[in-house]
């Protein structure tokens, strides 16, 4: 029993960032566009990852993307301003994003 709980607590503390990036990304509606794998309307954010994988400005231009939206690095299809997205969370976003492989 012992063995199991602490089984399950560590597995608990290792999922723990990755699940809350993705709690957050829920919270904002991100994954009503985008989704972590695959393209919905939006692109994965994997793909986003490897787009700008070696580009130093990308986190503060992506950043700025979010809160402002945009349209034609991935498609026609706009994405909206997240005006009502807090800084805090896009920045923890963007970078969690940008982590991905």
């Amino acid at each position: 029993m012992k063995k199991t709980l602490l089984a399950a607590m560590l597995l608990g503390a290792m999922a723990t960032p990755a699940m809350a990036n993705l709690a957050l990304a829920q919270k904002n509606n991100c994954l009503s566009c985008h989704s972590v794998d695959a393209k919905l309307v939006g692109p994965a954010y994997k793909d986003v990852a490897k787009k700008y994988a070696k580009d130093k400005g990308a986190e503060a231009r992506l950043i700025a993307k979010v809160k402002a939206g945009g349209a034609g690095v991935w498609g026609q299809v706009p994405m909206p301003p997240n005006t009502q997205v807090s800084d805090a969370d896009v920045k923890t976003l963007v970078k969690w994003i940008l982590s991905l492989k």
